[in-house]
């Protein structure tokens, strides 16, 4: 042979390898891909009905890594939370129950909570020269959006196109001018989303054609140990300052420093620490906390670690504030998901949010949105071990 031909032939051979090898590496890519994504899945099934016959969904969101996120379209309910210990084991870490009367009863719940989340003094308020009476259904005082808030209403759903790294459920309702006393027709979106790095994030958006007080959150109760109480579970929280408030747990308008007080989570504490110093005693914490960010990006509110199991959950938010509670009143009567007993200080929520009765305080926060703005809130739970 010609070296010449030699050479066309070595060359040919070596464009054939070339586009064989580019070849098997975007097949491995394409299947490493699909792979990902076969991993990052929701799924969806009916989970019962109301008592006027309305169908519940249930989507179950996973990441392939462990995680799982369980949501349904009553109340935006995030039912179940399972996340690895520092030894792979999965274990549900929020307060739920595995059938919907349960929720219908009242159970507390890990529920979207509006149209305002948190107290409103004697469910009175002043808007643009209006006054508005709401439900007082908190002794004297309105709390968490009513008698019937959001937590109590079947939203509409969809399952979002799922994505190697994510997966997510998107979640809307209309309130309708005069719902439970509030203004105007507000449009409400909830987004929850599962990552691939075990992260749970929760985006709001709404929209009025009325002004109209707006601060939604979720009330997730939260043990990273599965049960137990949460005494032991140390916490760290982003707030030097917290709203002073009366013995309903209104505030006084009053903002004061947390050193020198139980309130102090600027360094790692156990829960349980001081709970017995507060004063009044509302039975552990119930305390609203003025984030050092100020609500006006996505930063670090609370880092929350259970020493046994090794879980560590970072809370990140775009709220201004956060609501600590020691769920205070559970009694050890309600049995949820796997066969838990919640007893009193048996979770913690992490309510991220405006301040209690913002509405009525002026130089609080303003909890009012009006037409031709959009209420925009992020609220993202980070999981690790260690």
């Amino acid at each position: 042979m010609k070296l010449s031909n030699l050479g066309i032939l070595v060359s040919r051979l070596t464009s054939l390898s070339l586009a064989l090898l580019s070849s098997l590496a975007i097949g491995s890519a394409c299947a490493a891909v699909n792979e990902a994504t076969a991993k990052t899945k929701i799924e969806q099934r009916d989970w019962g009905k109301t008592p006027d016959g309305t169908g519940v969904k249930l989507y179950t969101l996973s990441n392939g890594k462990g995680a799982i996120a369980k949501v349904m379209t009553y109340g935006a309910i995030l039912t179940e939370l399972l996340v690895p210990d520092r030894n792979g084991k999965l274990e549900n870490v929020v307060l739920g129950f595995d059938n919907l009367d349960q929720y219908l009863l009242g159970a507390p719940a890990a529920a979207v909570i509006g149209r305002v989340g948190n107290r409103i003094a004697k469910g009175k308020f002043t808007l643009d020269g209006k006054d508005y009476t709401l439900a007082a259904n908190n002794g004297l005082n309105h709390l968490h959006g009513g008698r019937k808030g959001f937590d109590k209403m079947v939203w509409s759903s969809k399952a979002l196109p799922t994505t190697a790294r994510e997966a997510a459920v998107e979640l809307t309702y209309l309130s309708k001018d005069g719902e439970e006393g509030y203004p105007g027709n507000l449009a409400v979106t909830v987004t929850y989303t599962l990552t691939d790095s075990n992260e749970l994030r929760i985006d709001y958006s709404a929209t009025t054609d009325k002004a109209t007080p707006v601060n939604l959150t979720n009330h997730a109760y939260f043990n990273l140990a599965g049960s137990g109480d949460v005494l032991g579970h140390e916490l760290v929280l982003t707030a030097d300052r917290y709203t002073l408030a009366d013995d309903a747990l209104i505030p006084t308008g009053e903002i004061a420093a947390v050193k020198g007080t139980p309130m102090d989570f600027t360094k790692p504490m156990a829960i349980g620490a001081r709970i017995e110093q507060l004063k009044p005693k509302p039975g552990g914490y119930d305390h609203n906390f003025v984030l050092n960010s100020g609500g006006k990006s996505l930063a670090l509110a609370a880092r929350v670690s259970e020493p046994k199991t090794g879980r560590v959950m970072e809370v990140l938010t775009t709220e201004p504030g956060v609501q600590l509670y020691t769920a205070n009143h559970l009694d050890g009567k309600l049995t949820g998901t796997g066969g838990v007993t919640y007893v009193r200080h048996s979770a913690l929520c992490l309510e991220t949010q405006h301040f209690p009765d913002s509405v009525n305080h002026p130089k609080f926060p303003s909890t009012i949105l009006r037409p031709g703005q959009t209420f925009k809130s992020t609220t993202a739970f980070r999981f690790a071990t260690r």
